[in-house]
């Protein structure tokens, strides 16, 4: 996978938690439209995306089998 791939999936991330966060707010009065759960989800998502995608982008998530680069035998 390229950089702009890995750049991409920070960029997920980075929006999966920004939505956490501004989902999250002070309990209102009347149930709201995203419970607790989803919220904690979301960020924890975010976050852990974004450090996949960090890992991904340092080059260390070459063990999974398909994201090295193919060596040319020529």
């Amino acid at each position: 996978m390229n950089t702009l791939t890995w750049i991409g999936i920070i960029i997920w991330g980075m929006v999966l938690t920004l939505f956490g966060l501004l989902s999250a707010g002070p309990a209102p009065a009347v149930q709201g439209l995203v419970e607790a759960h989803d919220v904690l989800f979301l960020i924890a998502g975010g976050l852990l995306t974004c450090l996949i995608g960090f890992t991904g982008l340092i080059g260390m998530m070459g063990w999974i089998p398909g994201v090295q680069k193919q060596k040319s035998c020529v």
